[in-house]
C-alpha cells in the first residue's frame, strides 16, 4: 500500500537474504576503525576505506541482479550498516547511502539504469533528497541549475542525484530528480560540522547543465513507491515507509562503539558503582534503539505498508535517535575528562552521534508526531 492508502502492484516479500553483505562489513569495519581517526581531522575518508565501501558491496545491495546487483534485504544491510559504524560512523554513513542511493536510482528509465549499470554494479550514487534549484523542459530533457547542500559521499561518487522544481505558472512547482555523471557538476566543500566530517556532506553545484529525459524521473514515484521500470520488491517501497532508516542504522553502530570505547576506559580507580551504574543504563538505550531500528526493516522487507506501520517506522527512527544521544551523554560522563580527549575514540563517536542526530529525517516534527499521533489519537479535527 502507498502512502496514500492505493495498492502498489509489486512482488511479494522476499526471502531472507544472504548476499554476503554482512561478513564484508564486518572486515570493512576494522579497516575504517584504523582509518576512523585520521579521517576525522582530515574531514574525508581515504581511498582506501572508500574503495572497501564499493568492494564490499553496498551500492550493488539494491541494484537488480540482471545488472550484476544482489537484490538485498533491507534488514541484511541494516546489520551491515550497524556493524560499520561500530568502527566508524561516517564510512557507515557513506555506505548506508550508496546503497539507499541505487534504490532511489531504480525509479529512473530503463535507459537511466543501463546508464548508471551497464558496465557493472558498483556505481555510487549519491543523493540531494531536499529540494533546491530548478529545471526547465528542452527538448530531449532538462536544463538544470541550482545548490544541493549537504551530499554525503559526493567526494567518491559516480553520479549525483538531485531534486529540483520545474514548471512555474500557478500551483506548487511539481518536483523531479535529475541524475548527472561526475564531471556535470562542482562540488563546493562546505561541510564543516562539528561531527560526521568525513563524510564529505559538501555542496553540489550546477549551472544550466542539460539533463536527457531517461536520467529524470517524477519525486512522486519515490515517494509513493510505484515503480514503472522495475519490479524488484525493494524498488517498490514508499519513501515513509523508509523513514529515518538510511539515517539512523550508522548511529546504532556508533553508540555501539561508543559503549565498547567508554567501557574499555572504565578501569582502575574509575571503575565505581556510579560509573558501572553509567554503563550499564547507557547499554539498555544502545539495545533498545537497535531493536527498534531492526523492527523497521522488518516492516520493509515484509511489506507491511499500512498507515500505522508506517508511521511507526517515523516514530521509531527519531525515538531511536533521541535515545541513542542519551546514551552518548551518559557515556562521555562516565568516562570523565579522558574519553573527551583528542585520541579517545568515544569523544568522536559522541560528536558524530550529536552530529548524524540533528538529520532532519531524525526529527519528531518531520512527520512522526503529526502521522503517529493520528494512528494513537486519531486524525486531527
Amino acid at each position: 500500500m502507498s502512502i496514500d492508502g492505493s495498492v502498489i502492484d509489486a512482488p511479494a516479500a522476499p526471502a531472507a537474504t544472504d548476499t554476503g553483505l554482512v561478513p564484508a562489513a564486518d572486515r570493512l569495519r576494522l579497516l575504517a576503525a584504523l582509518h576512523a581517526a585520521d579521517a576525522d581531522t582530515g574531514r574525508g575518508l581515504s581511498r582506501e576505506v572508500t574503495d572497501a565501501i564499493r568492494e564490499a558491496g553496498f551500492a550493488r545491495h539494491f541494484v537488480s541482479a540482471r545488472f550484476g546487483g544482489t537484490e538485498g534485504s533491507f534488514a541484511e544491510l541494516t546489520r551491515a550498516v550497524v556493524s560499520v559504524g561500530e568502527g566508524c560512523a561516517a564510512s557507515a554513513w557513506c555506505a548506508s547511502l550508496a546503497a539507499y542511493s541505487a534504490r532511489f536510482a531504480s525509479h529512473l528509465p530503463e535507459e537511466g539504469h543501463q546508464a548508471l549499470w551497464g558496465a557493472g554494479p558498483d556505481t555510487v550514487v549519491a543523493t540531494g533528497l531536499m529540494p533546491a534549484g530548478r529545471a526547465r523542459a528542452v527538448d530531449g530533457g532538462w536544463q538544470v541549475t541550482g545548490q544541493w547542500a549537504y551530499v554525503s559521499g559526493i567526494d567518491f561518487a559516480d553520479w549525483a542525484m538531485v531534486c529540483a522544481a520545474v514548471g512555474g505558472g500557478e500551483g506548487p512547482p511539481q518536483l523531479r530528480f535529475f541524475t548527472l555523471p561526475r564531471g556535470a557538476y562542482t562540488v563546493r566543500e562546505t561541510w564543516d560540522s562539528v561531527g560526521m566530517r568525513a563524510t564529505g556532506s559538501h555542496t553540489v553545484v550546477i549551472d544550466d547543465v542539460f539533463v536527457p529525459a531517461h536520467l529524470s524521473f517524477d519525486r512522486t514515484d519515490m515517494l509513493t513507491g510505484r515503480n514503472g521500470t522495475s519490479r524488484v520488491a525493494a524498488h517498490n517501497v514508499p519513501f515513509q515507509a523508509v523513514g529515518g532508516l538510511t539515517f539512523i542504522a550508522p548511529v546504532v553502530g556508533a553508540a555501539t562503539g561508543a559503549l565498547a570505547a567508554c567501557a574499555g576506559s572504565i578501569t582502575g580507580r574509575r571503575r565505581n558503582q556510579t560509573a558501572e551504574l553509567t554503563v550499564v543504563r547507557a547499554s539498555g538505550r544502545v539495545d533498545a534503539a537497535r531493536h527498534l531500528v531492526e523492527q523497521n526493516a522488518h516492516v520493509l522487507d515484509e511489506r507491511l505498508f499500512t498507515p500505522e506501520h508506517m508511521a511507526r517506522n517515523e516514530r521509531n527512527a527519531t525515538y531511536a535517535a533521541e535515545t541513542l544521544r542519551e546514551a552518548a551523554a551518559l557515556l562521555v560522563g562516565a568516562a570523565g575528562t579522558g574519553g573527551l580527549g583528542e585520541g579517545h575514540a568515544l569523544q568522536r563517536f559522541w560528536r558524530d552521534i550529536t552530529s548524524a542526530t540533528s538529520h532532519v529525517a531524525l526529527q519528531y516534527d518531520t512527520a512522526a508526531r503529526k502521522n503517529y499521533s493520528a494512528v494513537l489519537l486519531g486524525p486531527a479535527e
